[in-house]
């Protein structure tokens, strides 16, 4: 309720408002500057490949500069392309610990609960055990991973 509360106040005064204008007006700004940027980078090319004709003819220059912008996509690829793996992992192992941290609090905030109703110290137990038999259980099976097929 106070989250709604702050956020009403906020668009009552137009503090909302005046944000929403400071971040449409940046991004204004980084789009010309990127556009700019982007102009300047393709004059420069250009100029590049003019002098290069020059010195080595245009069929030449013309040919070197497709050679490498293919050079530098497949580059580009490549190293998306290795980087993914570890993008994933690090994914996983982000919402393994979101997972255990949603879990720990949930158990938690029952525990007082569960401690003072009929089955007591039983009713704790038994989930208790079930996780740690499934924890165990996790731990012997075998992965899906193919990194680690892969090195076996």
């Amino acid at each position: 309720m106070g989250m709604l509360a702050s956020l009403i106040s906020g668009l009552a005064s137009g503090e909302t408002i005046a944000a929403m204008r400071r971040a449409r007006t940046a991004a204004i700004v980084y789009v010309l500057a990127i556009s700019a940027a982007l102009c300047g980078l393709g004059f420069l090319i250009g100029a590049a490949y003019i002098w290069t004709a020059m010195r080595y003819g245009s069929l030449a220059a013309a040919l070197g500069f497709g050679a490498g912008f293919l050079v530098l996509a497949g580059l580009i690829l490549l190293i998306y392309q290795i980087s993914a793996g570890s993008r994933a992992r690090r994914r996983a192992q982000r919402r393994n610990a979101d997972l255990k941290a949603i879990g720990i609090t949930a158990a938690l905030a029952v525990l007082p609960t569960l401690l003072k109703g009929k089955g007591g110290l039983g009713v704790i137990l038994g989930p208790a055990v079930a996780l740690a038999a499934y924890a165990i259980y996790r731990e012997n099976v075998k992965s899906d991973d193919p990194d680690e097929s892969e090195r076996k």
